[in-house]
């Protein structure tokens, strides 16, 4: 049911918000569109707490992860939105989830032992906080990337309409140098987050393991994605990175980020059959 609901949303803000007739593009959210979004969302909620917090041992992997991820990565589009008129990062934000919701059933991960310790649950909150930011600044990129592109290179106008003008919701979302700002603060949120995931992840494998890191494929991975968005925060503040680089960068360790749990697990999961 939250997989159909998201699904029937994300078709509905495209038909609405990229059409580039659409009247609904400059409106923002609608009070009946917002209740709409909250009711895949909380169905959702419920069923990352019920696999999640609710059993004694519960099962996490790399499907949950992704569900997760995407949760709390409408969640925030849903928040934002009362600030900015971001309606045109929904489709993809809803369509991803729509994708993801049904993963836990399909692939429903396997129960650790250390599953149910504080640290980990310490340790999980924050990644998937972080993941989830990270997703945001990812969406807010691949945008970014196509109003740059569409300025640059726009097609012969209809009669009436200005060169180079934007129509349906890339027309209403806000100047690319607001979008920029909006971008860097969440990459250094998300940054944040996951240098505080890394220590908290340090401090359960010094606990769990006897020692403080486990050199695998998840903490190289983890540690590459954390130096690309360090050169990449770097690169703006000494140097004013933006546009295509800051894209090229941003991508780079949001796929390093996602192979770090997602696709480390799916392969220990899925391929191996381990935990």
């Amino acid at each position: 049911m939250a997989s159909a609901a998201y699904a029937i949303l994300a078709l509905h803000f495209w038909n609405t918000r990229w059409r580039p007739e659409a009247a609904a593009a400059r409106i923002g959210l609608r009070a009946w569109e917002r209740v709409a979004i909250l009711a895949p969302l909380a169905l959702q909620g419920w069923l990352l707490y019920s696999d999640i917090v609710l059993p004694p041992q519960p099962l996490f992997g790399f499907a949950d992860a992704l569900s997760a991820m995407l949760w709390l990565a409408v969640l925030f589009y849903w928040i934002e939105s009362f600030i900015y008129r971001l309606d045109g990062m929904l489709p993809p934000a809803l369509g991803l989830a729509a994708l993801c919701v049904p993963l836990p059933a399909l692939f429903p991960g396997m129960a650790a032992t250390y599953a149910a310790s504080l640290e980990f649950k310490l340790h999980l909150i924050l990644a998937m906080l972080a993941y989830s930011l990270f997703t945001l600044a990812m969406l807010h990129a691949v945008l970014m990337a196509v109003v740059e592109r569409r300025l640059h290179h726009a097609r012969k106008p209809a009669p009436g309409d200005a060169p180079g003008v934007l129509t349906g919701a890339l027309g209403a979302l806000p100047p690319l140098l607001t979008q920029e700002r909006l971008l860097f603060r969440l990459i250094a949120a998300a940054f944040v987050l996951l240098t505080l995931t890394l220590i908290t992840g340090i401090v359960f494998s010094e606990t769990l393991f006897g020692k403080p890191l486990r050199f695998n494929h998840k903490t190289l991975f983890a540690i590459l994605s954390w130096l690309t968005f360090a050169v990449l925060l770097a690169g703006r503040h000494f140097y004013g990175w933006r546009g295509r680089t800051a894209l090229r960068w941003t991508l780079s360790g949001f796929v390093m980020l996602l192979l770090a749990y997602v696709g480390s697990r799916f392969v220990l999961e899925v391929i191996l059959g381990r935990t």
